[in-house]
């Protein structure tokens, strides 16, 4: 049989509306360890997966790279140099994000080869967005790889629209959801959720979460399928660090430290004392000289049996921690597993921003910044779906010095993902642009940490906003949840949730589950789940326990500012919003932009007009922004028969004079109507450049103005006297 190079080996799943999702391995990308596409409709994603030498060191260096090339929708790129740049998009960067937090459990704990795995869409289908099968792709393509893998996983993503969910939605259909979600998980269980929502209830948040996992049921074993026929043969690990070395190092470390960690764990220390006392439990545990005489001392010291002892120390830490949670139902810091930490609030603490706050809860501080600018100030971008804009934007910057640390400046992809998290929190509250026509930008900037500073985001940028005057229709919360398991089975006798958990509770615990929004419902949630199996009673617990937390966290907020404020910050600029005809567009940008610029210069007003007519003028002060709609409507209006105008004389013909009543629009008054007596020559009553007062008699079916100065002072020509009323004396006749 001959051997085809472009043959591919595929299998197909259908999502429940029947379409159906085609996947395949064995055509594109051969030479990478493992590469797989995914094809609904007009999209086509491909995965690839590389791996590097093994590598020293306590931690995973997986990458992953999700790319949406121009050409995969038929268009070029914007940009002098026709060419995607370099740095991922943010949106790009979102999308990674989505694929990396499920696939990343799925390797084994101590797995240290560097991989990387880079999703590109190939093929844009016009109806949806591709970016979910990036995970069944990435997944299929290291289940087909040497890479060991434990499950394959797979994503999709779920619409609520009134009563109807639905899996894989369109475009349109997500623009007008109450809920936007995405699932990703296993066969058997969900591992990762994120979504925004308009004030959604939990129930229906746990109903799109199954609705989902049943579409992912169904790709997965089509991944099955494929991995189970054509994978390459899985590398073996071999344990580290283990053997009677090890055996002996574990007890050892427990009985020289054990009853002193304990006593730590159990003080109430928040995180600057916690952590500086573990450092100093773990310097005492490998200078104990039970534990030099297994790993040796000076120059005979074994490198790897003293970071085996540390690591041992790391998990005595943590199975001591979540014992004592799962046990006593106390935490480190000494909270009930239900309460949330103490909570401050200050506002308008900047005195140039628009509005601003500082939230702190625990050791957890976000300063946040609202301001307000014009349209012009909107964010720009492009995706597959072409060029667009957005009038609200939240950024979250994460300095080192808010943990203590020396680091380089930048913005890493935690900053992007977390801000986007806040940032879809708030926008379910925020007025629509037609009656709140500003730019709003929220800035973030959290300045001590210890967990959650995600959910301190969307507390401060609550605050900011109503600090603001922003009219928004609720307050947000947000508070981040974990949870504790016996065995690490969502079935376990023993599993605590906690509330606003702190950075040691999310670094040991078996959940990360953030849950924003108002008291009528959720606007926004993400979870990365690390046991398996977690079940809908057990989300839906966690859900309760969530809402109870938050609800605390927005009485907080309300005793500090109960709604926002009844003004806008004076430092902000007078916005009005005005729509003229389509067909009076050119008249107020004028030849070349003459006139929008001969406004905008004399106001010190910021004019922008669109092609449907909707104007937005940024105004200093209510004073200019009022002359400055005056002079538009002016510029629009039409004459109005029976109305007086002042005008400027244009022109003069032998029949009559052309009056300037409105900008760039003449009246005639004739030569009859110049006067009440008869007049020979126009110049005998006007001339080129009078200002006169004249009386609209009309506007023909041609648009042509007629106006008079006769009919207006026969107008105002006063009453004669009637009846018997004395007569006026008459004038003296002058002297011979």
């Amino acid at each position: 049989m001959e051997y085809k190079m472009l043959a591919a080996k595929e299998a197909t799943a259908k999502l429940p509306d029947g379409t159906e999702v085609v996947l395949e391995t064995g055509r594109l990308a051969k030479q990478a360890s493992g590469s797989a596409v995914v094809k609904v409709g007009d999209a086509f994603v491909l995965a690839t997966v590389c791996f590097g030498p093994e590598k020293e060191g306590d931690f995973f260096p997986l990458t992953v790279e999700y790319r949406e090339k121009a050409y995969a929708a038929g268009r070029l790129p914007g940009g002098y140099s026709k060419r995607e740049a370099g740095r991922p998009s943010d949106e790009e960067i979102l999308s990674a994000r989505i694929i990396d937090r499920p696939i990343r459990p799925m390797f084994p704990d101590n797995f240290t080869r560097e991989v990387q795995v880079i999703v590109n869409v190939l093929s844009a289908d016009k109806k949806f967005a591709p970016d979910v099968f990036g995970v069944s792709a990435a997944s299929l393509a290291i289940g087909l790889s040497e890479l060991p893998f434990e499950e394959q996983v797979a994503a999709v993503r779920v619409a609520v629209i009134g009563d109807e969910y639905i899996v894989n939605p369109s475009y349109e259909q997500v623009s007008v959801a109450d809920l936007d979600l995405v699932v990703a998980g296993t066969e058997n269980s969900v591992c990762m959720v994120e979504g925004g929502a308009y004030e959604v209830s939990e129930d229906t948040m746990i109903k799109a979460i199954t609705t989902g996992h049943d579409a992912i049921k169904e790709l997965c074993k089509a991944q099955a399928e494929l991995v189970a026929k054509f994978a390459k043969p899985k590398m073996v690990l071999t344990p580290k660090n283990k053997g009677e070395a090890h055996d002996k190092l574990e007890v050892a470390v427990k009985e020289v430290i054990f009853d002193e960690l304990n006593a730590a764990l159990h003080a109430n220390m928040v995180k600057t004392q916690l952590y500086p006392k573990m450092a100093e439990l773990e310097a005492k545990v490998v200078a104990d000289p039970k534990i030099l005489a297994i790993i040796g001392e000076g120059e005979a010291q074994d490198a790897a049996l003293l970071a085996d002892a540390k690591a041992i120390f790391a998990e005595l830490e943590r199975t001591t921690m979540r014992t004592m949670i799962l046990n006593e139902g106390r935490r480190i810091d000494g909270r009930a597993t239900t309460e949330v930490r103490p909570i401050e609030i200050q506002l308008g603490v900047l005195p140039s921003a628009h509005g601003s706050a500082v939230f702190q809860r625990g050791e957890t501080q976000a300063l946040v910044t609202c301001t307000l600018g014009t349209k012009a100030d909107e964010q720009r971008y492009e995706t597959l779906q072409g060029e667009g804009s957005k009038s609200y934007m939240l950024h979250y910057n994460f300095p080192p010095f808010c943990v203590g640390e020396c680091k380089k400046l930048g913005m890493s992809r935690r900053e992007i993902g977390h801000g986007h998290l806040a940032e879809r929190s708030l926008k379910a509250v925020l007025p629509v642009t037609e009656d709140f026509p500003y730019t709003i930008r929220i800035v973030s900037e959290i300045l001590e940490s210890n967990g959650s500073s995600s959910m301190a985001s969307v507390c401060g940028g609550t605050l900011s906003l109503m600090d603001a005057g922003v009219p928004i229709k609720a307050p947000v919360a947000g508070v981040a949840m974990g949870l504790i398991s016996e065995t690490g089975h969502a079935d376990d006798e023993k599993i605590k949730i906690l509330t606003d958990i702190t950075g040691t509770e999310d670094h040991l615990g078996d959940m990360d589950f953030k849950v924003t929004g108002t008291e009528f419902g959720i606007t926004a949630f993400q979870m990365d789940i690390k046991i398996k199996g977690i079940t809908p009673e057990l989300m839906r617990k966690a859900l309760e326990q969530a809402r109870a937390g938050r609800m605390h966290i927005l009485g907080k907020i309300k005793e500090a500012i109960p709604a926002p404020r009844d003004h806008l910050s004076a430092k902000a600029p007078t916005m009005i919003k005005m729509h003229i005809p389509t067909s009076k567009i050119r008249d107020v940008i004028g030849s070349g932009g003459s006139v929008i610029k001969g406004m905008q210069a004399q106001t010190g007003c910021q004019i922008n007009i669109d092609e449907s007519g909707m104007i937005d003028i940024a105004a200093p002060n209510a004073k200019a922004g009022a002359v400055c709609r005056r002079m538009i409507e002016e510029l629009i209006a039409e004459p109005e028969p029976g109305r007086i105008y002042k005008g400027k004389v244009k022109t003069i013909q032998p029949f009559g004079a052309f009056v300037e009543i409105l900008p760039g629009r003449d009246g005639l008054v004739h030569i009859s109507e110049l006067a009440d007596y008869r007049v020979e020559k126009v110049e005998d009553i006007v001339h080129v450049g009078d200002e006169v007062k004249v009386l609209c008699l009309g506007v023909d079916p041609k648009g042509k103005v007629k106006l008079s100065i006769k009919a207006l002072q026969q107008k105002e020509k006063p009453a004669e006297p009637q009846g018997d009323a004395p007569a006026a004396p008459a004038p003296e006749q002058p002297q011979a």
